[in-house]
């Protein structure tokens, strides 16, 4: 119950104890039911099936509540708890965790001019392309809120997650989405910011959030449509 990424497990105690204490202690540690033996297997099978479909109930009404409602990739709540998940881990097993922070170029615009049933068409379109790239199951794609989004990448050097945005952007250009008001293409396009780093009990998970949007906004300094990392870690691939 104190591991994250065994929490949500449901667990039977089948036991000889029958103290009504022992019931409220195994309960208290996170127990979901307590049988005492001698066991009925009937009764047994009929509380696990009830706890496995209450699980089930549970893990698809946090899945939605973890989904952005629009693009259908995860959300800020989901991308704020997967951050930490996985910056405890990469400090425990002492690898690189990077980071990629995305932003649509002059969207505003986009959504004055185009209208904002548009705008929403396009934010879709772009989460569609995005994930379409992120193919390791550790990986996440999320809205960060707006016309942001980002990418967490357990285990990836910054050379291999500068790699993937370059990819990504040159996908989102791919798209051809008109963008008539837009100074930097004739269509959407997206910047970004790349940060990488190897966590450690010292610093916390908002310091490579702060690290790759910095990146970001030397991408948007620098003309937008392009990938921002530490130049010289980029070099030494």
């Amino acid at each position: 119950k104190a591991n994250p990424q065994t929490s949500g497990i449901p667990v039977i105690f089948i036991t000889a104890q029958h103290q009504e204490m022992d019931e409220i202690l195994g309960l208290e540690l996170g127990a979901v039911d307590f049988i005492s033996k001698p066991i009925n297997p009937t009764i047994v099978r009929a509380r696990v099936r009830t706890h496995l479909a209450l699980k089930l109930q549970s893990d698809m009404l946090r899945s939605i509540a973890m989904l952005d409602g629009l693009t259908g990739v995860a959300n800020r709540r989901r991308f704020d708890e997967y951050l930490d998940i996985n910056w405890r881990q990469a400090a425990r097993d002492k690898t690189q965790l990077s980071l990629i922070m995305i932003d649509v170029d002059y969207f505003k615009r986009y959504n004055d001019h185009y209208g904002h049933l548009a705008g929403d068409n396009c934010l879709r379109i772009i989460a569609k392309a995005l994930a379409e790239f992120v193919r390791r199951p550790m990986d996440l794609v999320a809205r960060y809120g707006g016309e942001e989004f980002a990418c967490i990448l357990p285990n990836t050097s910054l050379q291999g997650a500068y790699r993937l945005a370059e990819t990504m952007r040159k996908s989102i250009e791919a798209l051809s989405i008109e963008h008539k008001l837009s100074d930097v293409a004739p269509c959407v396009s997206a910047s970004f910011g790349v940060a990488s780093t190897a966590p450690d009990s010292e610093s916390n998970a908002m310091s490579l959030v702060a690290a790759a949007d910095q990146q970001l906004y030397m991408a948007k300094g620098r003309g937008r449509n392009q990938v921002s990392a530490d130049d010289a870690l980029v070099a030494a691939t």
